[in-house]
């Protein structure tokens, strides 16, 4: 905040009088005011520092450690104006974001050596008020003039400081304080500061981000390099270094450096996912290379390569394969004759090649079933690849499927990425009637050899019936149609499925077993699930997470309240005892649910004479 230049005078008037008589003048910046009287309820001495709190010698080396890349950059500023701020009697210190003095630079500030003032802690309860605590209270610069501090020591000059914000959070202060011999006028002071400030919020922000791009470059599993168009490296991670023997030009390493893509990418080309050997004196790599230009408006600066080994793509795939046979048929449970039938028939047509239909209320698990079907049968090894049909403009939809060429920019769809395994089409029934009509197209020339899996929550033949879904398509998947039940068509099975989900839940995050009460059993039996097995799933994963204990009770499980209940339950007893039996009976469980207070619950309870009991 700039600030007129006041008189001292009046200042130092205004100060004795509240000192003397702790009357505020009206003329207190009222910021100041404010602190002032603190100070006095704090009983705080202001005619010299107190340093109760203050780092050791040991602690002051460990501190400035803790901030060296903050002080290195704010080393380099300072070189840069001292001649300025020793003109001109400023001293200038950085200070953290607990109130510890960093580092002093210039002059001694306060009229205290720099050996004193470092490492000693500056809030408003240490010294009182000053610039550096009006700026932390109100999160903005703030000018004060010498009377106006707390400390009579520092009278004698003038202070600014400002709050230093890294994404959006509070990492130091940075002032300025001007003796009374200075002859900076207050608007450069302040600007001086502000300049510094932004300048090293700048700085911090991109060393964060750097450090983030570190830590995300150095753990991929491939091997990256930015060069210049010279060839020269500009930056690589930790795996191409480990290639280049400690040079930093690849002709200088790899001896088949002039069959590699970077010319072509300093054209202008992007080379993606091409096979290739890197050859050295010592070793070959086996890798799938892509190349990038650089484009600095119309100009080609250098490239970038990514480059994964062969047998890193392999374990990576064998981890994958590991994953999905979590989902292959037998991960899905029950006992009911509807979930046997279902599971039977999946296994019959999983071994046969035909396309198939998948029919049933959303989350009735059959993006699972999918799986399941493409794990036990022989396309296994090859691409699983969904596609999850949404409600966008065919453009989009179409790139996904079909892939995108723009120029020499080319991107396989998932149609591509397929070939030789299974597409999921999951929620069939958005996908529009000309997408339909060319994928079905596609399909039936034979260019990929794909089994095509078809899921959907509404009746497919109803909607193909009424030209809203492409016959073409449903033509291709009708002969083999799996009906999948709804949850309260398996009631007796809710117990095995909320123990299997529980199960896979301990064994993915290395968790000692879990179980559920009996009371708690007995209120997933008790709920109709209209989300079925995904909503089912959703309130124990809650539940896991939000309970420390080995045993899962009633207590622990936020059962979801059926949205006509919701909105009935206050007029309709029917709706009001569907609630209570969803709560299991219990009222503190009910309240939750419906968001209300117990005392409204046991009004509701005498209206429709009802026990709670």
């Amino acid at each position: 905040m700039i600030r007129e230049k006041r008189n001292k005078e009046k200042l130092e008037a205004y100060y004795n009088k509240f000192m003397e008589e702790g009357i505020v003048d009206p003329n207190v910046h009222p910021w100041i005011a404010e602190s002032w009287q603190r100070c006095r309820q704090l009983h705080l001495p202001h005619e010299t520092f107190a340093t109760n709190h203050k780092l050791n010698a040991a602690e002051i080396k460990l501190h400035l450690q803790k901030h060296a890349l903050v002080l290195e950059y704010l080393e380099g500023l300072y070189q840069q104006i001292k001649q300025h701020l020793n003109m001109h009697n400023l001293s200038m210190m950085l200070i953290d974001k607990d109130g510890y003095v960093v580092k002093n630079f210039a002059m001694p500030f306060f009229r205290k050596s720099i050996e004193d003032i470092q490492g000693m802690r500056v809030l408003e309860e240490d010294v009182g008020t000053s610039s550096v605590s009006i700026a932390l209270e109100h999160n903005t610069p703030f000018m004060m003039f010498g009377p106006e501090m707390w400390m009579r020591d520092c009278h004698g000059g003038d202070a600014c400081s400002a709050p230093i914000f890294v994404n959006g959070k509070l990492r130091y202060v940075l002032t300025f304080f001007s003796m009374d011999k200075s002859n900076v006028p207050n608007e450069l002071l302040v600007n001086h500061l502000i300049t510094l400030k932004y300048a090293i919020e700048d700085h911090l922000t991109s060393l964060e981000k750097w450090t983030v791009n570190d830590i995300l470059m150095n753990n991929l599993p491939a091997a990256i390099f930015l060069l210049d168009r010279d060839g020269v490296i500009k930056y690589c991670n930790e795996r191409a270094q480990q290639r280049m023997e400690g040079k930093n030009r690849l002709q200088d390493v790899f001896l088949n450096y002039e069959h590699l893509p970077i010319a072509a990418a300093l054209s202008g080309q992007q080379v993606l996912g091409q096979e290739m050997t890197w050859i050295t004196a010592e070793h070959t790599y086996d890798d799938i290379t892509s190349v990038w230009p650089i484009n600095i408006g119309s100009e080609i600066t250098g490239v970038i390569l990514f480059s994964v080994s062969v047998e890193e793509l392999k374990n990576m795939i064998a981890h994958a394969t590991g994953y999905t046979n979590r989902n292959s048929l037998y991960s899905m449970v029950g006992k009911t004759e509807e979930f046997r039938q279902l599971q039977h028939r999946a296994s019959r047509l999983a071994r046969g090649n035909r396309n198939i239909l998948l029919q049933g209320e959303p989350g009735t698990g059959k993006q699972r079933l999918a799986h399941g079907i493409h794990q036990a049968s022989a396309r296994a090894v090859s691409p699983f690849i969904m596609v999850k049909c949404r409600n966008v403009d065919d453009f989009e939809m179409r790139e996904e499927i079909f892939g995108s060429s723009n120029g020499l920019k080319k991107t396989a769809g998932k149609l591509e990425l397929a070939n030789g395994g299974t597409l999921l089409l999951d929620e069939a029934e958005k996908l529009s009637l000309s997408i339909g009509d060319e994928l079905a197209d596609v399909l039936q020339t034979g260019k990929y050899n794909i089994r095509l899996i078809v899921a959907c929550d509404s009746n497919l033949k109803r909607l193909t019936d009424k030209g809203l879904f492409s016959r073409k398509l449903y033509d291709m998947v009708v002969n083999t149609f799996i009906k999948v039940p709804a949850l309260k068509d398996r009631i007796t099975d809710i117990e095995i499925i909320a123990n299997h989900i529980l199960e896979e839940m301990d064994e993915r995050y290395n968790t000692p077993m879990k179980k559920f009460s009996d009371d708690a059993l007995e209120v997933l039996r008790s709920y109709d699930w209209p989300g079925n097995i995904k909503q089912l799933q959703g309130v124990i994963e809650k539940a896991f997470f939000h309970t420390d204990s080995g045993f899962l009770t009633a207590e622990d499980l936020s059962m979801p309240v059926n949205k006509a209940a919701e909105k009935s339950w206050k007029t309709d007893k029917n709706a009001f005892l569907g609630a209570w039996k969803s709560a299991g009976g219990n009222i503190s469980r009910l309240s939750k649910m419906l968001d209300v207070s117990r005392v409204t619950l046991y009004r509701y309870l005498r209206k429709y004479d009802l026990d709670n009991k």
